[in-house]
């Protein structure tokens, strides 16, 4: 029989009503839900500190020379 631990307090899961297994399952949906969405955004935070060094020296490289409004080909 499994056990499960809530606010300090001890259950056994065969002995849960229909509803609490329900609750619980929800519960543990949201709970890796959460921790996949922290993750996401630990990516997105690293991209976007990416992309504003990379913002930064791109405007602080000198521009490329011009070279005309003309096309000449070979």
């Amino acid at each position: 029989m499994p056990i499960i631990k809530i606010d300090n307090q001890e259950y056994e899961l065969d002995k849960l009503s229909a509803e609490a297994k329900n609750q619980l399952q929800m519960l543990q949906y949201v709970e890796a839900e959460l921790q996949r969405l922290q993750a996401q955004a630990a990516v997105l935070q690293t991209a976007r500190i990416a992309y504003s060094k990379a913002l930064n020296e791109a405007l602080a490289a000198p521009p490329p020379p011009f070279a005309g409004d003309t096309l000449k080909l070979g």
